[in-house]
C-alpha cells in the first residue's frame, strides 16, 4: 500500500503524455493503490480530435469511451464534457474532462 491515501486525485494533463501501454499500466496501478474508496479522479486529456503532439511529444487521444475503458473496473463515470481550449499562441486545442469515483468498498 501507498505511505498515503488520497480522496482526490486530479490530473489536468499528464495523462495523454503516456503513449507507452505499459507507463498508462504504471500510473493506473498508482491511482488505484493512492486513491481512497470513494475518492474522485478528476482528468483533464486531450479529446479524440485533439492535437496529436503537445510541446513536441506525441500524445494519445481520447474520447469518453476510450477513456473509460482504459480506466477500467473499480471506477464509475460521474461527469464528461468536452471543451475547446485557445491556447496563449491562439490555436485551439480540444480537451475531454472526466470525472470518476472510486468503487467503495462494499458495505460501507
Amino acid at each position: 500500500m501507498p505511505e498515503n491515501e488520497y480522496d482526490l486525485w486530479h490530473d489536468r494533463a499528464v495523462f495523454h503524455f503516456l503513449t507507452d501501454p505499459k507507463d498508462r499500466a504504471k500510473y493506473l496501478d498508482n491511482l488505484r493503490r493512492a486513491l481512497k474508496p470513494a475518492g474522485h479522479f478528476l482528468i483533464a486529456t486531450f479529446a479524440d480530435n485533439g492535437p496529436e503532439r503537445c510541446s513536441g511529444l506525441m500524445v494519445e487521444r481520447y474520447d469518453i469511451g476510450k477513456l473509460t475503458a482504459t480506466i477500467g473496473d473499480g471506477f464509475d463515470l460521474v461527469r464528461s464534457f468536452r471543451e475547446v481550449h485557445t491556447t496563449p499562441f491562439d490555436t485551439e486545442q480540444s480537451f475531454l474532462y472526466a470525472h470518476f469515483r472510486k468503487a467503495p468498498v462494499k458495505g460501507k
